[in-house]
């Protein structure tokens, strides 16, 4: 495991902290370098007049490999790597970013962000986060999983794949493909309040898309999965074999009536209900007077059986990290208590508008979870039993959701259900509503939380909505 840099002096930083063999061949530049070129970026700042200013290095690489019908449809190897400097004039800021390590872009881009600050208006809540609000403490969250896959492997894995999805059903006779992905990158974040810290990342994926066609009817699904070590990913065989299942049950979708019932959000879409959410409870939304939770807070929001935590420390976690966009130190929150808002997503400059104390969460949410309702709780087809009869959405179509009124209105597919068992697949549906009424509608959340990304549960049941069909 990688141990994060943390907040020293340099000379402290290489003893305690050793670069470990696989970043040091992994990346064209040392974690050293990085912290380097971030120092030259604030003390040149400083030189030119910068009253404060804050830096990030970082680097990355990745490596897709896509098939097609078992042939190699695309490799693509990208080597990325970017420096960005935020500098302030008093209360006036300037912000400027290359991709040049030489240290001649360096002075320039310092320049270019103090000539952009030169001509900025004052505003009163610029500036960096309170020095007090820095973390202090890098804990090592095993963030970075090399994976060590040539092409030629990467390859094998996506044909597997694939392969396993097109034999699971004579119906399934076109693909989209299937991809293999590595991902790693490293990272240094510095101010001139002192604070300076980065660590190595990675994100591997495996992913499959197929079309199964009956009757002169096409229907398409896919599955994915997505972790920082390729240990914690699917099989290639399971990705395979999901995203066929999850087709061939669309076959034969029907239109249904337009009535009000009960909707069931499958787990694979019901975090959007959670990122809806946070885009209202999130600090820009918020001062920008844009968001359908104004003057929400310790206010009951969702049913009184919800409760919702986020989570910067999960080990491996998707969205973890031991500091923000800003070098805040993050922290477990409850965010929802018993259906009520206790807290907010802030950064500094956010909080200042507001009057509030930045939350850490400069760069939105972490690992944002949804607590599955009840002591013993109910995976997805015992939602479907407490349901009875409504709608199950599997896919949401479009982006009819107004964060400012709470207005919800989205195509989807799915399956209708009766007496708590699936009937058949439906499309052509439109689902309405309101946020504030949805999230005050929720039945239950189910056990059968899937981590996909920064937002994590299990599917979600609503009182009921607005179905609109034929």
């Amino acid at each position: 495991m990688i141990t994060p840099f943390i907040n020293l002096p340099l000379e402290v930083m290489n003893k305690s902290t050793p670069e470990a063999p696989q970043t040091q061949k992994r990346f064209s530049n040392s974690s050293d370098s990085l912290r380097n070129i971030a120092q030259d970026m604030l003390d040149y700042a400083k030189r030119q007049g910068a009253s404060a200013a804050s830096a990030e290095v970082s680097e990355g690489f990745g490596q897709a490999v896509t098939v097609r019908q078992g042939e190699v449809e695309t490799i693509e190897y990208n080597r990325d790597k970017g420096l960005g400097i935020t500098v302030y004039l008093g209360q006036k800021r300037g912000n400027a970013s290359t991709s040049d390590f030489s240290p001649q872009a360096i002075r320039d881009t310092v320049d270019a962000a103090l000539s952009i600050a030169r001509y900025t208006a004052l505003d009163d809540c610029s500036g960096l986060p309170d020095e007090d609000a820095l973390a202090r403490e890098f804990p090592d969250l095993d963030l970075y999983h090399p994976w060590d896959l040539p092409v030629e492997k990467a390859i094998l894995l996506a044909q597997e794949c694939e392969r396993t999805a097109l034999d699971a059903d004579a119906r399934i006779q076109n693909s989209e493909g299937a991809t293999v992905n590595v991902h790693e990158a490293q990272f240094v974040f510095a101010n001139s309040l002192g604070f300076v810290g980065g660590y190595p990342t990675s994100r591997h994926s495996i992913s499959c898309s197929v079309i199964a066609e009956q009757d002169d009817a096409m229907e398409r699904d896919y599955w994915y999965s997505v972790a920082r070590s390729p240990t914690d990913l699917q099989s290639a065989v399971d990705v395979g074999r999901i995203a066929a299942e999850r087709t061939v049950r669309r076959l034969g979708a029907k239109q249904i009536e337009t009535m009000q019932v009960p909707v069931l959000f499958d787990s694979s879409v019901a975090s959007s209900l959670l990122g809806h959410f946070v885009n209202a409870a999130s600090g820009g939304s918020l001062y920008r007077k844009s968001s359908f939770l104004l003057d929400g807070l310790d206010q009951p929001v969702f049913s009184s059986h919800v409760n919702i935590t986020d989570v910067p420390d999960i080990p491996r976690g998707l969205a973890s990290g031991c500091f923000d966009e800003e070098g805040v130190k993050t922290q477990r929150r409850n965010i929802v208590e018993n259906g009520v808002l206790r807290g907010y997503f802030l950064g500094s400059y956010s909080a200042r508008k507001l009057g509030l104390k930045t939350t850490g969460n400069a760069g939105g949410n972490h690992n944002l979870i949804l607590q599955p309702s009840g002591s013993g709780g109910l995976d997805r087809a015992g939602l479907l039993k407490t349901m009875n009869r409504g709608l199950l959405v599997t896919e949401l179509l479009g982006q009819g959701v107004n964060t400012i009124t709470g207005d919800y209105s989205r195509g989807v597919a799915g399956f209708w259900v009766e007496h708590g068992e699936i009937q058949y697949p439906v499309h052509e549906v439109t689902i309405a509503g309101n946020l504030k009424d949805m999230y005050r509608n929720i039945v239950a959340a189910g056990t059968d939380v899937l981590v996909q990304g920064s937002r994590q549960c299990g599917s979600i049941l609503l009182e009921g909505m607005t179905v609109a069909g034929n």
